[in-house]
C-alpha cells in the first residue's frame, strides 16, 4: 500500500465531505431551480465521494493489519456520515419531487455499504489469518528441517565415533596379542637361558673331574 496514496485520498474526500455538509443548509434557503441545482450538485459530489472511499478501502486491502483495521474504522465512519448528510439534504428539500424515494434509495445504499465493508473486513481478517497461520506452518516446517538436519549431523558423527571405538579396540586387541607373543618369547628365552646355565654346570664340572684325574694319575700313581 502506498501512504502518500491514501493520504491523497483521504483529503479529497474530506475536501468534498466539507463542500457536501454546505449544500443541504443552502437548500433550506433556496426554491425552484436553484432548489434543483443544489440537489444535483449534492448528488455528484456525494456520487464522488462513494468512489474515493471505494479506493481507499482497495488501497487498504493490502496495509498491515495494524493499520488497515483502524483505517477500515474510520471509513465506516465516513460512510455513516455520508448517510447523514443524505438524510439531512433530503430534509433541507422535502417538497422536490425529480428524485422520488430518495431517501429510501440514499438508506438503502447506506445499509448495502455498511454490509459490503463487513464483509471486506472479515474477508481481510480471515486472509490476515490464513496469511499468519501459513507462515506458522512454514516457521514450523524449517525448524523441523533444521531439526532433522541437526539429528542426522549426530547420528553421523556418533557413527564416526563408533567407527574410531572400533579402531581402538582393534589395537588394544593387536596389542593384547603382541604382549601374549611378547611373554611367550620371553619365557622360551628364559628356558633356554636355564638350560644353558645347567649345561655350562655340566661341562665345568666334567672339566674339574678330568682335571682331578689327571692330576691324580700324573702325581699319586708312582
Amino acid at each position: 500500500m502506498s501512504s502518500e496514496e491514501f493520504e491523497r485520498l483521504h483529503e479529497a474526500y474530506m475536501s468534498l465531505y466539507e463542500e457536501l455538509k454546505l449544500i443541504p443548509e443552502k437548500a433550506l434557503t433556496c426554491h425552484g431551480d436553484e432548489r434543483k441545482r443544489l440537489v444535483r450538485r449534492f448528488d455528484e459530489t456525494q456520487g464522488e465521494a462513494e468512489e474515493v472511499l471505494k479506493e481507499m478501502e482497495e488501497e487498504l486491502r493490502v496495509a498491515p493489519s495494524s493499520y488497515r483495521n483502524a483505517m477500515m474504522t474510520k471509513v465506516r465512519l465516513y460512510r455513516r456520515d455520508l448517510g447523514k448528510l443524505q438524510r439531512d439534504m433530503k430534509n433541507s428539500a422535502p417538497g422536490f419531487s425529480s428524485h422520488p424515494g430518495q431517501e429510501s434509495i440514499y438508506s438503502s445504499q447506506n445499509q448495502h455499504s455498511t454490509h459490503m465493508q463487513s464483509q471486506r473486513v472479515l474477508l481481510l481478517q480471515g486472509t490476515e489469518s490464513l496469511k499468519n497461520a501459513s507462515q506458522s506452518i512454514e516457521r514450523s516446517q524449517y525448524m523441523a528441517a533444521e531439526s532433522e538436519q541437526i539429528g542426522t549431523d549426530i547420528i553421523q558423527e556418533l557413527g564416526g565415533q563408533r567407527d574410531q571405538l572400533d579402531r581402538a579396540r582393534d589395537r588394544l586387541v593387536n596389542t593384547g596379542e603382541n604382549l601374549s607373543r611378547s611373554r611367550k618369547i620371553l619365557r622360551a628365552m628364559s628356558r633356554r637361558l636355564v638350560t644353558n646355565k645347567l649345561l655350562l654346570a655340566v661341562i665345568i664340572l666334567m672339566e674339574l673331574a678330568i682335571l682331578g684325574a689327571v692330576v691324580y694319575l700324573k702325581f699319586f700313581r708312582r
